[in-house]
């Protein structure tokens, strides 16, 4: 059996010293304290300090808890913060697809759409930002199903003939998601309608939203069932895209 990553459990020590500090703490400081070498330590504070668990004081460059830590336990993103990030991102796919695109949260109440782009082709639309989602007969459900903790699945309640009903087949499917790193719905939720999603991963590949496109079965899918591989790649195209910027907002 593995036994425990050295590097983990230091790095757990300095935010536990850092916790219970008198206040910031300099390198040198944080690695007598631990017994570690100053570059040992240097190392693991410039690692924390860039995924937001530790933060820096300008003017003396000492260190102190960042403020992601709080963010543990609660919201691990910002919606507001990511909306802002993919807004341009979302508009590009919805104007390259031809669908429209949403992206979702996992949430208590459940999947949740944050963020809503009409189908550019001014044709009637509702939008959809603030609609809570069956998690496992939508595209973006099946995703936060795969990737995100938080999400839930409820009961299994069928909305057309297509719908999965039985917990085992629904296992099979978010397996086949986490082995192919999108998803895809066709007729599920909605008569009809076809659905194409994919993660979008924060700092350190933490899946925090689901972001995909929506539109008629006969322009998302060959056949009426098979999902077309230019569309796939678009919203696979368009996760990374605001992976990208997550991670380069710090």
């Amino acid at each position: 059996m593995p036994g425990p990553i050295q590097s983990i459990e230091r790095a757990a020590a300095v935010l536990r010293l850092l916790a219970r500090g008198p206040g910031p703490l300099g390198v040198g400081e944080i690695a007598t304290a631990l017994d570690l070498a100053k570059p040992t330590a240097h190392g693991i504070l410039r690692t924390l300090l860039g995924v937001g668990f530790v933060g820096q004081d300008a003017l003396t460059g000492k260190y102190l808890l960042g403020p992601a830590i709080g963010e543990l336990g609660t919201d691990r993103l910002d919606v507001n913060e990511l909306r802002s990030r993919a807004i341009h991102r979302a508009d590009a796919l919805a104007s390259r697809s031809g669908e429209s695109v949403r992206i979702a949260v996992a949430r208590d109440t459940g999947i949740t759409v944050i963020h809503h782009v009409f189908r550019p082709d001014n044709s009637e639309q509702s939008l959809a930002v603030g609609e809570v989602l069956p998690a496992y007969a939508t595209a973006l459900g099946k995703v936060l199903l795969a990737y995100d903790a938080a999400a839930e699945v409820g009961a299994l309640q069928g909305f057309t003939h297509r719908t999965i009903t039985d917990r085992d087949g629904l296992e099979r499917v978010i397996a086949e998601v986490r082995r192919r790193g999108w998803a895809d719905e066709v007729e599920e939720h909605r008569s009809g309608e076809a659905g194409i999603a994919a993660p979008v991963r924060a700092r350190g590949g933490l899946v925090v939203a689901a972001i995909g496109i929506t539109g008629p079965v006969d322009r998302l899918c060959d056949n009426r069932s098979q999902i077309r591989p230019a569309a796939v790649e678009q919203v696979r195209a368009a996760a990374l895209a605001v992976h990208r910027d997550l991670t380069a907002a710090r």
